[in-house]
């Protein structure tokens, strides 16, 4: 695009460059795709610009606009047989609308047509180049030329058993061999074909165009008609939005269709997903299998007390309203703002579940190193994650499948991206209640969540503050992602102030890996000294909301540093008023009570059933934390009955650093002679003077930012041992 751009406005280049004034004219054909389920006015809006931008340079479109004795409109039949809109050069695929493969075989049936046309009345041959078909047509498109060359050979034969019969029509001599036959019989053709192209010329397909030579070719490229059929081309952007409701108003008045499509299907079962009827899935989790295995649990294990090898990680709607740059699930799965598809029944979707489930813990009992205790007891499921792919609380029958859930004493942690509060204001008690708050201002939440909604941020704020009333434990879950949401931490504590959260999860962002729906790299991976930092940071920020008081209601409560998880390089924030108790070894310091007593969650939970009148809060079903568990421990937050596991026997070659990133201890966690730790600091300052004190940012074109910083220049090395 900005080549294209470049051209048209370099001086050095004459005007209109692809235009000449002979046959080899440059004509051209462009088709777009995007969903409607962003923006209707936005659909497919690159493909429009290349295409305005290459007639303004002097190209032609490849499909006449209007019929003429040198090309013929083309139009294409849709599996009901029924003819559809003729084909133009540009034309654009709704994958909201579900008609992408449609409007794409019509728009390829009129450029091949085209091309082909062309050839013929060039009398030489016709050259494709199209990669794995040496004919330059797809297997579907072959079959459609040759269906319409069938259709037109008949319709000759019939023609002339016409003609031979005597068909007494005294204008059959006037008429060409396209409209061959009696006037009467083909009148709804004709006058279909006038009324077709009347708002442009007035003269019936059939007249020769004044502009035309009988040879065929143009008196003038450079007159009026042909800026008009040019012109009469291109679908406007303004207009492009009413073609876009129109299809999806057609999508939606027939029966609701399925979530996930075949291909869909074929790549999130490619990526381990199990499907569950027409829009659930669970997936066995890594921390499942490493728990098992004696390896260690996951951050919930650490910060909530979960049984990591009992958990189960499930959704019951893989649609989101969301694409993150950061999701680890590559959008394989679909998208939409509402629910407009079938509906299973809730209890089929958790029995399915479970079973599943189970099926995949059974597959791992041939893993080595798994602990057969703890093998046995994975067999029943204690905890659900509803936070498997998209956006669970979209489900219609939400409040269902959590009571299903409870039913079966089974734990729910529920995460949402926040875009729907009304769902959020009308959820049953759960045990856990996650929004994701992954950025602090409007402009960077467009930018790293890429949400459908246009009001997403109002949305954000709106189900933040339904968190504040809600009674049972809520948690602002907030993933760090440098270069991308890492400043502006002030603003996440006036978010986190709107809903007086029980907890503030702060997460780094896990790189899975390069794919065409990311623009995320390595270096946008925090290390866990620097989401402590970040932690740190937004800690002081939420103290100074507080002093700026307020209402007796609306004053923010103390938070404070709680929990820590290396591994995951996430720290946990608690209020102070709902888990924290003097600690009867020493009244100066806070015992934390971060986990959870899930017996008495369940108790809670079917009392409220019984009597929803009955309210319950955080502090009835709370529990000790372990010291392991304690931000600041030496065991970081990894339970010291597990043996962490290290891959091809790595270990760090540094365990500590100083301030500046200086190693201070060998990976045995013994300090370090003075001698070396100056020659590294030595190495450090140069490395600073390479690449700056502070880390820099690189944004590329392809929005892809690279993180550059000399403090972590010895982080990564690794010793076999």
């Amino acid at each position: 695009m900005d080549s294209l751009e470049e051209i048209e406005n370099d001086w050095r280049v004459a005007p209109e460059p692809l235009r000449v004034e002979d046959e080899r004219r440059v004509r051209i054909g462009v088709f777009g795709m995007g969903s409607s389920a962003y923006d209707a006015e936005t659909v497919g809006k690159p493909a429009k610009q290349v295409f305005s931008r290459l007639l303004r340079l002097g190209a032609r479109p490849l499909v006449a606009a209007k019929p003429s004795s040198r090309t013929t409109t083309t139009t294409t039949t849709t599996g009901s047989g029924k003819n559809d809109k003729k084909s133009k050069s540009f034309m654009i695929g709704d994958s909201e609308a579900g008609d992408a493969d449609a409007v794409f075989d019509q728009w390829a049936g009129g450029i091949v047509e085209s091309v082909v046309g062309m050839g013929k009345e060039r009398g030489g041959a016709v050259v494709k180049t199209v990669r794995g078909n040496k004919s330059g047509m797809t297997a579907k498109n072959k079959k459609q030329q040759q269906k319409q060359k069938r259709q037109q050979q008949q319709q000759q034969q019939l023609q002339q058993q016409e003609k031979e019969q005597g068909a007494e029509c005294a204008c059959n001599k006037e008429t060409n061999t396209e409209s061959a036959g009696c006037c009467k019989e083909s009148k709804d053709e004709s006058d279909a074909c006038c009324k077709e192209s009347n708002d442009e010329s007035g003269r019936c397909c059939s007249t020769k165009n004044n502009d035309v030579h009988e040879n065929g070719s143009s008196t003038d490229s450079l007159s009026d008609d042909d800026d008009d059929d040019d012109a009469s081309d291109i679908v406007d952007l303004e207009d492009m939005g009413t073609i876009m409701n129109d299809q999806t108003l057609d999508a939606k008045s027939a029966e609701p269709k399925e979530m996930v499509t075949k291909k869909q299907a074929k790549a999130l079962k490619k990526e381990g997903y199990k499907l569950i009827g027409t829009h659930s899935a669970v997936k066995l989790c890594r921390w499942t299998k490493h728990q098992l295995r004696g390896r260690g649990g996951c951050y919930k294990h650490t910060h909530y007390g979960i049984t990591s090898y009992q958990c189960m990680e499930a959704t019951p709607s893989l649609a989101c309203a969301n694409k993150c740059v950061f999701c680890w699930r590559h959008h394989k799965n679909p998208v939409g703002r509402e629910w407009r598809w079938k509906t299973d029944d809730p209890k089929m979707i958790v029995r399915e579940a479970i079973q599943t489930h189970v099926g995949m813990i059974k597959e791992t009992r041939g893993i080595p190193g798994i602990q057969l205790d703890r093998w046995e007891e994975a067999h029943r499921v204690r905890h659900c994650a509803l936070s498997l792919v998209g956006e669970p609380i979209m489900y219609p029958r939400i409040n269902e499948l959590l009571q299903e859930l409870h039913d079966r004493k089974i734990s729910t942690f529920l995460v949402t991206n926040g875009q729907h509060p009304q769902a959020i204001e009308n959820l049953i008690p759960i045990t856990q209640l996650y929004v994701s708050v992954d950025a602090s201002t409007p402009e960077s939440l467009e930018e790293i969540d890429r949400p459908l909604f246009r009001d997403a941020w109002d949305r954000l704020k709106s189900s933040l503050s339904c968190l504040k009333h809600k009674g049972q434990r809520t948690v602002a879950r907030l993933t760090v992602v440098k270069g991308w949401n890492s400043d502006e931490i002030g603003g996440y504590a006036r978010l986190i102030a709107l809903g007086h959260c029980s907890l503030v999860e702060v997460k780094g962002v896990t790189f899975c890996g390069k794919s065409d729906a990311s623009n995320l790299n390595m270096t946008n991976t925090p290390w866990h000294h620097e989401v402590v930092e970040f932690s740190k940071r937004l800690l002081q920020e939420l103290k100074a909301v507080r002093e700026q008081g307020g209402d007796a209601d609306d004053v923010l409560p103390e938070y404070d540093l709680a929990c820590e998880h290396k591994h995951s390089c996430s720290v946990l924030l608690a209020r102070v008023d709902q888990f924290a108790v003097p600690d009867p070894n020493d009244p100066t310091k806070r015992k934390w009570r971060t986990w959870i007593d899930y017996d008495k969650f369940q108790e809670l939970a079917a009392r409220h059933t019984a009597d929803p009148s009955f309210k319950f809060g955080v502090e009835d079903y709370v529990a000790d934390t372990p010291e392991w568990a304690v931000f600041g421990a030496n065991e970081e937050g990894f339970d010291p009955t597990d043996n962490r596991h290290r891959r091809k026997k790595k270990h760090p070659k540094y365990a500590r650093f100083d301030e500046d990133g200086v190693p201070t201890h060998d990976t045995y966690d013994e300090p370090l002679p003075y001698e070396e730790i100056i020659k590294l600091k030595s190495m450090l300052e140069q490395k600073k003077m390479e690449l700056g004190d502070a880390s820099t940012i690189t944004e590329f074109k392809s929005g892809e930012k690279r993180i550059e910083d000399a403090s972590l220049m010895f982080r990564g090395l690794v010793v076999i041992r």
